[in-house]
């Protein structure tokens, strides 16, 4: 069977591990993979009937849904995948006590984030509705570090990776972690075509039980999951992908009330800033039955363990 998948370039979803060393069934599978910038980017070719199922994190996906398209989210991945970086001279969710502090000190000054649209894009520009704050929005995620070293934007919201790249290049550090931006948001999940889900849910099945088997090595044994990721991006190190997944080590595959309740919480975020139109249920955006087959024990999200970095 000819399985055409979305991936991204975020180090700590479990594409790199199932695209370089598939695990249980999915080698008796054709898999071609396509690398995506942004999710917006992905959910045009799910538009365009490019790919059959995608990594991908869920607001770009509601926005699809409610245009018409027809996937649904059938297992997730990662929660709490947006962070908020700065230079050091800025205070610190910590310091400050909460958000709005935080965000005040970048009262007309301008943020940067990935593609419109995108997880990161919803996320920071719902905190900064009340504050005079640019959001600067790039089309690949590679370019907010140069902007930030540039003086073209003073801070960034995006993936852990990314702020594993502006922690090396940058005097940075984090000044809203993942939790405190917005709890339990579905950072990525697995997304397919309603297509798959009716003529090839042995796939399905197959496919959730590697990407479950390949979250617990993440969590589990972070040190082997590296060296398969280091395989495919030969000029990181190994110290920089454990780095990247401590800072939101919530891995797993299981799609549980939480992940489902702070999903629906974009739903009037998306119509305030006019990226939908309507209402969604969960119903329009979820299909639990494969998930509830293989992973009915509870999420693993929160089971965090010690991580190795040297």
């Amino acid at each position: 069977m000819f399985i055409r998948i979305g991936y991204l370039s975020t180090i700590y979803h479990t594409s790199f591990i199932l695209k370089n060393e598939p695990l249980r069934n999915l080698s008796n599978y054709d898999l071609e993979w396509s690398l995506f910038a942004t999710g917006p980017a992905m959910k045009e070719a799910f538009i365009s009937n490019d790919i059959d199922l995608g990594y991908i994190g869920l607001p770009p996906v509601m926005i699809g849904i409610e245009k018409g398209l027809k996937v649904k989210c059938v297992g997730g991945g990662h929660v709490e995948g947006s962070v908020m970086v700065a230079p050091k001279s800025y205070k610190t969710f910590n310091e400050q006590g909460n958000i709005k502090e935080v965000l005040r000190q970048f009262e007309e000054k301008a943020i940067g984030t990935p593609s419109k649209g995108c997880i990161h894009d919803v996320i920071i520009r719902e905190l900064t509705k009340d504050f005079d704050i640019e959001i600067k929005n790039y089309a690949w995620a590679d370019f907010i570090p140069d902007a930030v070293d540039e003086g073209e934007i003073v801070a960034c919201v995006g993936t852990p990776s990314l702020a594993t790249v502006l922690f090396n290049v940058t005097d940075s550090h984090i000044v809203i972690p993942p939790k405190e931006l917005w709890s339990w948001n579905p950072s990525y999940g697995i997304v397919v075509r309603n297509e798959l889900i009716n003529e090839s849910p042995e796939f399905i099945i197959d496919f959730l039980k590697a990407h479950e088997d390949a979250s617990n090595l993440i969590r589990n044994e972070p040190d082997n999951a590296a060296e398969i990721v280091l395989g495919e991006f030969k000029l990181l190190s190994k110290d920089f992908v454990l780095k990247t997944y401590n800072m939101s080590p919530k891995y797993c595959a299981s799609i549980p009330k939480e992940y489902i309740k702070s999903t629906l919480k974009f739903i009037p975020v998306l119509k305030n800033l006019g990226y939908i139109n309507g209402d969604l249920k969960e119903e329009d955006i979820f299909d639990l039955q494969f998930i509830e087959e293989i992973h009915p024990e509870s999420p693993h999200y929160d089971q965090i363990n010690d991580f190795n970095i040297h």
